[in-house]
């Protein structure tokens, strides 16, 4: 019996004839419900206000992209009821312009928010969250599904992996050929010569029409890609390291490629890359981004020969260079990267900055042009 009543009693049970018991558990019900009111620790309240103010651009006819403040962000969800608790800054205020039949090259670390801008673009990525994207004049978030479908012919996207973007079930000749037939490009006659015709300035060959991705090398899928994109007979294309993944001879080879699509179709290339080497080949314009910023845009030669921001500068002096005998003058940035989730206040690099004043981490910096087209985004050039 003793036992027994040990048991009851040490079980927590509230017992009617003991007020003791009446007491403790009146107050621990009274624990409960304050720790579930406010939280056992509440997190401080973010801030979740999104700002979407600028200054709206004018079309100007030698541009065919010119893209204003754009800003994408991505909620974060928490709690038990999954509200919106931050916000991931991928883009956070990207302006730039690109003219007709010119390269821009989009250089930066890993997670710095390039390729997110390449699908923002493109309206890949949902809905904007603020800012302007000018296609021809023609913003491109405020046309109807059936607009928007026929402009998708004049804007394509080479993907980074070759192999994972192709499907597997499907022959080359359908992967190539389902957008064109889709969008009634050519008559039912007309759509296997022109598949030929589109292979065959892409480097592949009419035979492989009937092959499935897996059968092919790296080089020759990222030229499936190369030529699924332009069977649309697009005008702008958004390159997203379209030869990360291959061999620096097939490397050669692809960019050869592009470069010379670009002469023959005058196409527009937004060219995304680690590869500074390859950025400074084959682009006319350069863009710099940090943490979902545009820190640094201009020229090539100018971007290549007179880096001004101090992040440029310790990005370009990691380039190798084919000579043992040369002595590096290496940049090592100390720090990590802070979070896109809550970017430090002021200029968002003044945490691995060697020239970091007070003024950089309390006030953000804006873009100023040094040089004729030379744009960069430093207080050490605003004065």
């Amino acid at each position: 019996m003793s036992l027994q009543k040990g048991v009851a009693d040490g079980a927590g049970r509230y017992n009617p004839n003991n007020p003791n018991d009446e007491e403790q558990t009146k107050h621990a019900q009274e624990k409960r419900e304050k720790r579930v009111k406010e939280g056992v620790n509440p997190p401080k309240k973010a801030d979740l206000t999104i700002s979407n103010e600028f200054d709206p651009v004018t079309y100007d006819p030698q541009y065919i992209l010119m893209v204003n403040s754009l800003k994408k962000y991505f909620p974060i969800k928490g709690g038990f009821m999954s509200k919106t608790v931050g916000y991931v800054k991928a883009v956070d205020g990207v302006t730039f312009n690109l003219k007709r039949g010119t390269t821009m090259g989009l250089v930066g670390e890993s997670g710095c928010g390039k390729t997110t801008t390449g699908r923002t673009i493109l309206r890949l990525s949902g809905e904007k969250t603020g800012g302007q994207v000018l296609f021809n004049g023609q913003e491109i978030y405020d046309l109807p599904s059936k607009e928007l479908r026929a402009l998708r012919t004049k804007m394509q996207i080479i993907f980074q992996d070759p192999f994972s973007s192709l499907s597997p079930r499907l022959p080359v000749g359908e992967i190539i050929g389902e957008a064109v037939r889709e969008h009634n490009l050519v008559s039912p006659e007309e759509f296997s010569d022109y598949l030929d015709k589109v292979m065959n300035s892409c480097g592949l060959q009419p035979f492989h029409k009937d092959r499935y991705p897996h059968e092919f090398s790296g080089g020759q899928r990222q030229r499936i890609c190369i030529a699924r994109a332009l069977a649309l007979n697009p005008e702008f294309v958004v390159c997203d390291e379209p030869v990360s993944a291959l061999d620096v001879s097939i490397q050669a080879q692809i960019i050869n490629l592009l470069k010379e699509l670009q002469e023959k179709l005058s196409l527009t290339y937004l060219f995304i890359s680690h590869d500074l080497s390859v950025v400074e080949h084959i682009s006319d314009t350069v863009g710099v981004m940090y943490l979902g910023n545009l820190v640094e845009y201009g020229s090539t030669e100018d971007i290549f020969a007179h880096p001004l921001h101090p992040y440029t500068e310790a990005l370009f002096s990691a380039i190798p260079v084919p000579d043992p005998t040369a002595k590096m003058n290496r940049i090592v940035l100390e720090g990590s990267i802070p979070s896109p989730a809550n970017p430090p206040s002021g200029c968002k690099f003044h945490t691995r900055c060697t020239h970091c004043t007070k003024r950089c981490m309390e006030e953000a910096p804006r873009q100023v042009e040094v040089e004729p087209g030379h744009y960069v985004v430093c207080h050490l050039y605003d004065r």
